[in-house]
């Protein structure tokens, strides 16, 4: 049976997506589907998107796609980072991010958001008003999902690997971030994420022949100095520390 591997949130961290790409090959993954926040970051954008075009993974938008190609110049001239990106990318990138669909039915059976399916910027599983991630409740989550009936909704955003099963008998499958194991973020409030370690994180979805969904998730080593050292070429110390540590830095 066809095995899927889901990625998300690689952050234009080429190091981590070629070592999260291997990986999955090796257990047989024929079909890859990329959850959106691809090319934003300090690390390799260009890179990355050349990549992926080889992969020809099945891919949908993040809210910093979108970001990047909607970015003002007073954005742009107010953010090293962006500006980074945008020198590094050219045209083709941009073009290639808004062409891609906000948000895909993967098979029958599995959905595919970034954030919610009417939000890129909302987080689905993770409650973010105590300054950390808390999971929903289960009547909040079917809310968010605003009719979406699929048997696996898979989503992004929060970079936390979570696998949640509603009382409507679905599967919501987080597979947590390529690229980026921590991050403090100032909105819609200050919070942080994290996930305490420095590994590459994905998730494979098979189904079985009595029509049951194997469901594993995967932690991957990568040679995260190469990814330390983009980060600080570009100033960005938060980055660093988030890359090595998958900790955000303390307060």
């Amino acid at each position: 049976m066809e095995k899927i591997a889901v990625l998300s949130d690689i952050h234009s961290n080429i190091f981590a997506l070629k070592a999260v790409v291997n990986d999955a090959k090796a257990k047989g993954v024929t079909t890859f589907v990329n959850l959106g926040d691809i090319l934003y970051g300090p690390i390799a954008p260009r890179e990355t998107y050349d990549y992926l075009l080889e992969l020809e993974a099945v891919t949908i938008s993040g809210n910093q796609d979108r970001q990047i190609y909607e970015a003002t110049q007073d954005e742009i001239d107010s953010n090293p980072t962006m500006k980074f990106i945008l020198g590094s990318l050219g045209e083709p990138p941009l073009e290639w991010m808004k062409q891609l669909p906000f948000d895909a039915q993967i098979t029958p059976d599995i959905y595919a958001c970034h954030g919610t399916p009417d939000d890129d910027l909302v987080y689905l599983l993770e409650d973010i008003h105590t300054g950390g991630p808390a999971v929903r409740a289960d009547s909040e989550i079917i809310r968010l999902l605003n009719g979406v009936s699929s048997p696996i909704v898979l989503c992004g955003h929060t970079h936390i690997p979570r696998c949640v099963e509603l009382s409507t008998g679905q599967l919501i499958i987080n597979p947590g971030s390529v690229g980026l194991q921590a991050y403090t973020d100032e909105e819609p409030l200050v919070h942080s994420m994290q996930n305490h370690s420095s590994r590459a994180s994905y998730v494979t979805l098979q189904q079985s022949a009595d029509n049951r969904w194997a469901i594993e998730f995967h932690k991957v080593g990568y040679d995260v100095d190469q990814a330390v050292y983009a980060a600080k070429q570009r100033g960005r110390e938060d980055w660093v520390h988030y890359l090595s540590t998958g900790r955000c830095v303390p307060a």
